[in-house]
C-alpha cells in the first residue's frame, strides 16, 4: 500500500521522462498510488530549475493526460513551493489555480542568490561558517512551517546534502523546527533521495526523525524522483527505518486531506 507523492516532470529544466514513464515504474514497483509536485513557478524567474511564470496550465494538464490514460491508477496533482520569506502570498495565489492535492514546503534558498543544496554554490560552503549556514537554513524551516501554507514539507535536512555538519549535538538547530512543525500540524517527509546525494544518506537524520516521532508528527515516505528508474528508490530502507524510529502509519492525500495508513 506505497505510495510516491514527490516525483517532477521535464518542465523543472532538470527531470527526465514524461509522466506516463513514472506511472509505469510506479506500478511496476507495486505501489498503491502516486502523485506529481513539480517545483513552483515564481512570479519572476530567477533560477533555472522551475516552471516558468506561465507554464503552470502545461503542468496541469500534462497530468490531467496521464490520469485519462491511467483511469484505475489513483494520480494526485500537487506542487513543490519554496518557501521564501516575502513570498507567501504568492503561495496563497498558487494554492487557488488548481484542485491541488497537496502543497509541498521546501527550503532551498538561504539567501536571495544562495540555493543552499545547489552544486555551483559548494564554493560558499568554505566562505561561510558551517554553523552559520545550518542556522538560516533552519531559521527558513521553522519559518516555512509556521506558515501553514502547506500540507507537508520536503526533505527536512536537506543542508547536510554535501556531507557538511556543524560540531555538536544538532539538536540545537531541529528543536525549533520541530516544535513548529507539530505546533502547526503538519506532515514531515522522509526522503530516499538523500541516498542519491553525497551525503548518502536518507532525509532526515535518525536523531531528527525520532525526535519528530516524540512529538507525534505524521511523516510521508517519498523518493524526490527526477527520472522514473528513481520512483520508490530504497523505500523497502526507508519503511525499515521508519519502523524502526517507532512509526506504525505513513499518510497518504487526497484533496489537501490527510488520512493515516498503517505501514504493513
Amino acid at each position: 500500500m506505497r505510495t510516491d507523492y514527490h516525483m517532477h516532470t521535464p518542465l523543472c529544466g532538470h527531470a527526465v521522462g514524461a509522466p506516463r514513464e513514472y506511472v509505469l515504474a510506479a506500478q511496476a514497483a507495486g505501489l498503491a498510488e502516486i502523485g506529481f509536485s513539480d517545483h513552483n513557478p515564481m512570479a519572476t524567474q530567477f533560477d533555472d530549475w522551475r516552471m516558468g511564470p506561465g507554464q503552470l496550465p502545461e503542468y496541469v494538464a500534462l497530468i490531467e493526460e496521464a490520469r485519462r490514460e491511467f483511469p484505475d491508477y489513483p494520480i494526485r496533482l500537487g506542487l513543490e513551493c519554496d518557501f521564501i520569506a516575502g513570498h507567501e502570498a504568492h503561495v496563497q495565489k498558487l494554492s487557488t489555480l488548481a484542485d491541488w492535492d497537496y502543497l509541498i514546503g521546501a527550503v532551498h534558498y538561504i539567501t536571495p542568490e544562495w540555493d543552499v543544496d545547489n552544486p555551483k554554490h559548494l564554493k560558499r560552503w568554505t566562505e561561510v561558517p558551517v554553523d552559520e549556514i545550518w542556522q538560516r537554513y533552519f531559521d527558513a524551516y521553522t519559518a516555512m512551517a509556521e506558515s501553514c501554507l502547506f500540507d507537508f514539507l520536503a526533505h527536512p535536512d536537506l543542508v547536510k546534502k554535501f556531507g557538511h555538519r556543524p560540531e555538536g549535538d544538532l539538536m540545537r538547530f531541529y528543536k525549533p523546527a520541530l516544535d513548529a512543525v507539530a505546533e502547526a500540524g503538519c506532515v514531515l517527509e522522509v526522503s530516499t533521495a538523500g541516498l542519491r546525494k553525497e551525503v548518502n544518506e536518507i532525509y532526515p537524520s535518525a536523531q531528527f526523525l525520532r525526535a519528530a516521532r516524540e512529538r507525534q508528527i505524521p511523516i510521508v515516505i517519498n523518493s524526490d524522483a527526477h527520472a522514473p528508474a528513481e520512483v520508490a528508490h530504497e523505500f523497502d530502507q526507508a519503511y525499515a527505518f521508519a519502523r524502526e524510529i517507532g512509526y506504525t502509519h505513513v499518510m497518504r492525500f487526497a484533496g489537501r486531506k490527510a488520512k493515516p495508513v498503517r505501514i504493513e
